[in-house]
This record gives structure tokens, C-alpha cells and sequence, in this order.
């Protein structure tokens, strides 16, 4: 039977792990990315890595999330991760919209939505947790793309797809990146294509604001303004310019854990008519990959993972059930990991990373 799970590693970390071992201690990074539902195939392993794999790991493990990716990192940061990976992915799952929603209505099940899993007390455990500290990414906009008109917004993505069309670093003319960071921690991101970055800390009156923001998709919700200690502006999704990550860590050495739904990254959001935008080398050299088969997706209802789509082509209740079986199915995949890193056998699993890279 064809393994559920393929393991992909950049030529650094591939050398680290064949002279350590597969070692939770060589992790020091944690990547999850954009994309909605899309996230539901990797629940299963969402399950394991957090509550189980890293948890007798001493030290900090940096885990920075766009989007869908920067809500499951609010979960894996709470005391306990297994709960709160469940109730983001329930309710998501279950979350119904009228007819037309409109962005409003959106935001409005967004914001409920993380309620729901944050609770009173995740955006404490965010803040206070030593050892797994939550990065959240959000664009703070600028021109067209910060305002709240529909028009003038349709306007500024048009713009923005112009701008990347000339080049990565043309972006920062309407975005910038911003990061949330926990307390305590220390992360330094190094772009190759040198969008300005800011960051503001995060506590506990800002936290929700700050993962609303990394998922708010022009048009689709409203973008999230007056962030508490943020600077002025309005901050929409990260995924805009961080989408799948053309991005290197530091200032500590360590690999990164990187579990994707697809073996492809995309750079950015307007990256993806752009079969040549690539990542860069430095940006994969230390990335360990988990992504799910072809296998294993094309045993999938529909024989194919969640995404937003599902929403405009399937009625409520078919989309729900659909949406339930992939995260049932996707506990193959947390097994599987589990599996194969206690029995060691994962090294003879590690193929070289399956897409072209940039030279820097």
C-alpha cells in the first residue's frame, strides 16, 4: 500500500538529519500557511505534532502562521493543543453561510469562530507559553488596498497583481508585512526579496484582532483596523504576500517543520498564474516538508482536498460531510508520522524537495 505521507527536505536538512537522526530537538521552526479549508488534510497531523511529537521537547520552537496556518498556530501555543485543533476544525467544518453572505456576515462568523476556539483563556496561553510561541502575519495596507470600498479595493488587487507582475518586491508599494509576535521570543525573517517586515507584540486585548487580520481576504471579510499597540492602518490577510512562505528564519540555527497540502509552495497570493515564481534555495535549504500523497488525495471524497470553492458548488450539507470525512481520513496521516519517527524508519523515507528553487 502506498504511504499517505511523503517527506520532503532541502539539501541542510537533509545532511543535519542524516548525521542527528529524525529529532524533535532539531526543530526550531514551525511553518503553517494560507488557505482556508485547505488546511482540514493536515489536521491529522496537527494532532500528533503539538500534543505528542514536541512535547517533551525542551527549548522554543518558533511557529509562524498566515491565515488558516496562524490559526493553527493559536491552537498548537494552548495548553491543551489536541482541544483546540479540534474545535478550529469543527467549527470551521460546520460554519453555514446565507445565500449572498456578504462580507459583513463573513467577518462576523469569522470573529465567532474565534471565540470559539480561543475561549478566555487561548489568547493567555498565547501570550504566557515558553515554549511554542505564536508569530502571526498580517499585510498592513497602504493606497487602495486600506480602504473600505468594495470598488476601490477591486481597484488595488488589480494594481497589486500589476505590480507583482514586475516583481516580488513591487508589493511593498501597497503592503507591508506585518508580525505579531508573542512575548519572549526572538525571530528574525529574512526575505530575498526585502519587503520592509514590522512587528508589534502581542498581548492579551490584541491577540484575536491580530488572527482576524491574517485572514482577512480583500473582498471576502472586512479588513481588522485600530489594532491595539499595532501602528495605524488597516491590516488585511497574510497570505497577500506570505502565502505558501519565500521566507528563511533566525536568529537561531534549527530546521523547519513545514506540513503542506500541496509539494508545491507559491510564494504569494498574485503568484499563482506564475509557474516561474519559484521560492528561493536559501528559503528550503533547512525545510522539512510533510505533505500528503497523491495517494492519499485521490482517496478523498471527490478525490481532492477542501478548499473555499466548496462553499458556491456544494449544498451546506453535502459540503459538511464531505469536510468531515477528510479530517476522519486525515488521522492516517498523523499515525503514519508517528509511526515511522518512533520505528526510525522515516529516514528511508526523505526524498529531495520535488520543485525547482531559485538561485540566490
Amino acid at each position: 500500500m502506498a504511504a499517505p505521507l511523503d517527506v520532503y527536505a532541502g539539501p541542510g536538512a537533509l545532511a543535519t538529519l542524516k548525521k542527528h537522526g529524525f529529532h524533535p530537538l532539531l526543530f526550531n521552526y514551525f511553518l503553517g500557511a494560507s488557505g482556508g479549508p485547505k488546511w482540514f488534510v493536515l489536521a491529522g497531523l496537527d494532532r500528533v505534532l503539538f500534543p505528542e511529537w514536541f512535547y517533551h521537547r525542551g527549548g522554543q520552537i518558533q511557529i509562524i502562521g498566515t491565515s488558516a496556518g496562524a490559526f493553527r498556530a493559536a491552537c498548537m501555543v494552548q495548553q491543551d493543543p489536541y482541544a483546540a485543533i479540534n474545535r478550529l476544525a469543527e467549527r470551521y467544518a460546520n460554519t453555514v453561510y446565507s445565500e449572498k453572505p456578504t462580507a459583513n456576515e463573513i467577518t462576523l462568523k469569522a470573529r465567532e469562530l474565534l471565540h470559539h476556539v480561543m475561549g478566555a483563556q487561548g489568547p493567555m496561553d498565547v501570550i504566557t507559553n515558553e515554549r511554542f510561541k505564536a508569530h502571526i502575519i498580517a499585510a498592513r495596507c497602504h493606497g487602495p488596498m486600506a480602504s473600505r470600498g468594495r470598488i476601490t479595493q477591486m481597484r488595488g488587487l488589480a494594481a497589486s497583481a500589476a505590480l507583482n507582475a514586475v516583481g516580488r518586491k513591487k508589493l511593498s508599494v501597497l503592503y507591508t508585512r506585518h508580525v505579531f509576535s508573542a512575548p519572549g521570543s526572538q525571530l528574525t525573517i529574512h526575505d530575498p526579496y526585502q519587503l520592509k517586515t514590522e512587528t508589534t507584540e502581542l498581548g492579551y486585548a490584541n491577540v484575536n484582532d491580530a488572527l482576524l487580520a491574517s485572514g482577512a481576504i480583500p473582498l471576502v471579510l472586512e479588513g481588522v483596523e485600530k489594532i491595539i499597540a499595532a501602528p495605524q492602518g488597516m491590516y488585511r490577510d497574510g497570505g497577500i504576500i506570505d502565502y505558501h512562505f519565500d521566507l528563511s528564519f533566525g536568529p537561531n540555527e534549527g530546521l523547519v517543520l513545514y506540513p503542506h497540502f500541496v509539494p508545491k509552495p507559491i510564494p504569494g497570493w498574485f503568484d499563482k498564474g506564475f509557474k516561474r515564481r519559484v521560492p528561493h534555495a536559501s528559503s528550503y535549504h533547512n525545510v522539512v516538508m510533510l505533505v500528503p500523497s497523491a495517494s492519499f488525495v485521490a482517496s478523498l471524497p471527490y478525490g481532492k482536498i477542501p478548499d473555499r470553492k466548496d462553499f458556491e458548488k456544494l449544498p451546506a450539507k453535502t459540503r459538511i460531510q464531505y469536510w468531515n470525512k477528510v479530517l476522519q481520513e486525515t488521522d492516517r496521516l498523523g499515525e503514519y508520522f508517528m509511526e515511522i519517527t518512533q520505528s526510525g524508519r522515516i529516514m528511508d523515507c526523505i526524498k529531495p524537495l520535488p520543485f525547482a528553487v531559485k538561485a540566490d
